[in-house]
């Protein structure tokens, strides 16, 4: 089998080099996936109108975070494309633009903690709901600068391909994760109960002991004197540019779909509290379809990063065509789980027997009746949604940022927001009219992402400044 043979093993952008980069960073993102998963079936044990706040709550405060994480996850392209150029003496000083950026986000980001209330008495979500809203979006949100640092720290060592380190420090995040998560919500081995707040609470404690590992990592490591991690800490207003240049476009496009997430949120939450309830846990679940394969996008930005630095979009060609065909048939098999098997999925956030349940609670049969339809959309798009973020991570992974932007503007507001807006008003669908909107909405950016991939438009952005060929020595 050739080199240039589409379905090749070996070689540059063959299957072998996108599961060497991409397998860490799924079972990374599988990580944070077993994190929130478990995160929301401790609240729904706890419950109902805890996971019914969660979700939404959660998604508001990314509304804000998205934007910032967008824009530092773009210092990974940067640091990808001049490895790929062999100017290692430039990643440090990509690197310290994104922590410089990252400090300034935190101080915004803890600014707007306080809008918790007036954003949730916009919603018009159930009282015993708000609440538990407002504290969760705001303790989030105060400690959410530790996250867009992580992302930046995570940001560097993936765009050098070190995708290892980055699974590991994900996975010992886990590791406390999870065990605080569950004694900070249920008040076990002498800590106080405190439900959501707990939750939260172990969410930002696991994101600052991720910053802590990552600069561990960094210190032990032999090439930071060669990449100038730690004398390049002046601030580099043309290096600070070039991440804005590309990462802004980025950190709209995070933020446009998270708001589109929260638009559709807050908008089934008037449908009522089951419709409510069945949403978030479907979201919940479809979690363990996306977050893995967001790892192969991360490695495809990576891989075509790292070819557009050595001038050989060819490679990023064949790099994009290895993850996709590996990306759909992870989407192929947990898609089948969810039309195959939604009883026992559904079945884990069912509230433990004995629980006292705040006012207003409905029971779990009508959740878990209205879970397993919602199961079935979550299979069908989930197909379309692979196709979608592998062509987001090869276009943002050659700069290609402002049509993503603009792609998820226009589909987010006329596709999603805006039907589902008219179809819950008018009592139009039910619960379908909703879903229906959100399953056309990743379908158009699918189609989209994918046509300009085809073009070949994203050969021409130039992300770095152009220099002489070298020689790559050993890094």
């Amino acid at each position: 089998m050739t080199q240039d043979s589409p379905s090749g093993w070996e070689g540059p952008g063959g299957y072998r080099e996108a599961l060497s980069v991409g397998a860490p960073l799924m079972i990374s993102m599988g990580s944070t996936t077993l994190m929130q998963f478990t995160d929301r079936i401790f609240l729904g044990r706890h419950s109902v109108a805890e996971i019914a706040a969660a979700v939404p709550a959660g998604i508001a405060s990314f509304l804000f975070l998205g934007f910032f994480m967008g824009t530092a996850s773009c210092v990974g392209v940067l640091v990808a494309q001049y490895a790929g150029a062999c100017r290692p003496d430039r990643v440090g000083p990509a690197l310290w633009q994104g922590i410089w950026f990252s400090l300034f986000a935190s101080v915004i980001l803890a600014a707007l903690a306080f809008l918790g209330e007036p954003l949730f008495a916009l919603a018009g979500h159930p009282e015993q709901v708000r609440g538990l809203e407002v504290d969760y979006y705001r303790i989030l949100t105060l400690g959410s600068g530790f996250m867009v640092l992580s992302t930046v720290l995570s940001a560097y060592f993936s765009g050098l391909g070190r995708t290892v380190p980055v699974m590991l420090v994900n996975l010992a995040g886990a590791a406390l994760n999870v065990p605080l998560d569950y004694a900070l919500i249920f008040g076990t081995w002498g800590a106080p109960e405190m439900g959501i707040q707990g939750a939260a609470i172990a969410t930002v404690a696991g994101s600052a002991f991720s910053c802590l590992l990552f600069v561990w990592l960094m210190l032990r490591s032999p090439s930071t004197t060669k990449r100038h991690n730690f004398s390049a800490f002046r601030l580099e207003p043309e290096m600070l540019w070039r991440l804005l240049r590309i990462g802004t476009p980025a950190g709209v496009q995070f933020f446009l779909d998270i708001m589109a997430l929260t638009g559709f949120s807050l908008l089934v939450g008037r449908l009522g509290m089951v419709e409510l309830s069945a949403t978030n846990i479907a979201f919940s679940i479809n979690s363990l379809t996306y977050l893995p394969v967001i790892g192969m996008s991360i490695a495809v930005s990576i891989l075509v990063g790292r070819s557009q630095g050595q001038g050989r979009p060819d490679i990023a060609q064949r790099a994009t065509r290895s993850v996709l065909r590996l990306s759909v048939g992870w989407m192929w098999v947990v898609s089948l789980a969810f039309v195959l098997l939604p009883g026992p999925l559904l079945d884990l956030f069912e509230t433990t027997p004995g629980v006292a349940s705040l006012p207003g609670d409905p029971p779990f049969s009508a959740i878990r009746d209205m879970g397993v339809l919602l199961l079935r959309y979550v299979a069908l798009y989930s197909l379309i949604d692979g196709v979608s973020i592998v062509y987001f991570g090869a276009l943002k992974g050659a700069g290609d940022t402002r049509f993503v932007m603009w792609t998820m503007f226009v589909a987010s507001v006329g596709v999603l927001i805006l039907p589902s807006w008219y179809l819950v008003t008018t009592g139009t669908g039910g619960i379908h009219g909703p879903w229906l909107c959100l399953t056309a909405y990743i379908a158009v950016l699918a189609s989209a992402f994918y046509l300009r991939f085809r073009t070949g438009k994203w050969r021409l952005v130039k992300v770095i400044e152009e220099s002489p060929k070298r020689e790559c020595a050993e890094s």
